[in-house]
């Protein structure tokens, strides 16, 4: 037993070290694309910060054209300046924000369960650019409503969003909404 927490401890040990010897050689940049190996663990640890009645939460809310469009609205005010009105994270902000906000069209967000997203919106996640905006439940699920919508969403959604924040979607320019 002794002999396998030596070697464990020693693994550890060697791990530390090739880490320090890569940081000293290359530093740290908030301009870095995270690795798999980071995204992965990072996705874990906030997986399991997450306590599980908050995972079985369901939205109560329906998602009505109104309850979309209030929270389209919702986002394009808050949201949008990192994420990007079409969800994409193609923003000035993201490009330097370390880990990035991700494309919330993506699989890795649209699986999440509603009370995980509720809980991110809430709680913000720490060591990250994702903020706790805390506020109303009912705002906050019509949020969660309109994360799920952003893989279909419109042309016509994008127009209204960019009324009311002014910014620019790279999709809009190229006529999809679809991860580039």
């Amino acid at each position: 037993m002794m002999r396998a927490l030596g070697l464990v401890v020693l693994f550890l040990i060697a791990c530390a070290g090739v880490l320090l010897v890569y940081v000293r050689q290359h530093g740290f940049s908030a301009r870095a694309k995270p690795s798999a190996v980071e995204t992965f663990l990072a996705r874990k640890v906030r997986s399991l910060a997450t306590p599980a009645g908050v995972k079985a939460m369901r939205n109560p809310l329906s998602p009505t054209p109104l309850n979309v469009a209030e929270g389209r609205d919702h986002f394009a005010d808050h949201c949008a300046i990192c994420h990007a009105n079409d969800g994409s994270g193609k923003t000035m902000i993201n490009e330097g924000l370390y880990p990035p906000a991700p494309d919330l069209r993506d699989r890795d967000t649209q699986q999440l369960s509603d009370g995980e997203l509720l809980s991110i919106i809430k709680n913000g996640i720490r060591f990250t650019g994702m903020p706790g905006w805390g506020g109303e439940d009912n705002e906050n699920w019509k949020l969660v409503l309109f994360v799920r919508h952003l893989p279909e969403l419109s042309d016509k959604e994008l127009e209204l969003m960019k009324e009311v924040n002014g910014l620019d979607t790279p999709a809009a320019h190229h006529g999809t909404h679809q991860k580039e």
